[in-house]
């Protein structure tokens, strides 16, 4: 094995890259929603959520679940990463920003880590191994790629 990198094993591991982390953070927040949604895994089911959040506890349950799934297989990834993106930082702002950093009290610890995790989705995209890249989408011109807030 060559210790030699050029810009074919760069673009290889980036998109190596890419998909473990997008692959993490779904199946993290799929499973999280199937809580909020489904009572799935010792969730609450959406009742005690919408209970407490009001009608934002629909979006906040939707977008966990269905993001999660994009984010899984690459569908709409740069908005389904966004989306849990604001979900996290709506989580900090409403319940765990009080209770300080520290995940052992409460606080904002995990929700930061998985705001981080998502960030090179939103910023680089899905990567190569995605499902939106291989559906009939409108393209633009210049890359054939699909429109970026489809990827």
């Amino acid at each position: 094995m060559s210790s030699q990198s050029g810009p074919g094993q760069d673009r290889l591991m980036v998109d190596i890259s890419l998909v473990v982390v997008r692959v993490v953070a779904g199946i993290v927040f799929a499973a999280h929603g199937a809580q909020k949604m489904f009572g799935w895994f010792g969730g609450g089911g959406l009742q005690p959520l919408v209970e407490s959040l009001g009608p934002i506890g629909y979006l906040v349950a939707i977008g966990e679940f269905f993001g999660g799934l994009g984010l899984i297989v690459g569908f709409l990834t740069r908005f389904s990463a966004a989306s849990n993106i604001l979900i996290m930082f709506g989580a900090i702002a409403m319940v765990h920003g009080k209770n300080g950093f520290f995940l052992g009290n409460s606080g904002f610890e995990y929700n930061l880590t998985l705001i981080a995790l998502m960030l090179p989705t939103v910023l680089a995209g899905p990567g190569r191994w995605a499902v939106g890249h291989y559906l009939p989408l409108p393209g633009t011109k210049a890359t054939g790629r699909p429109v970026v807030f489809l990827e």
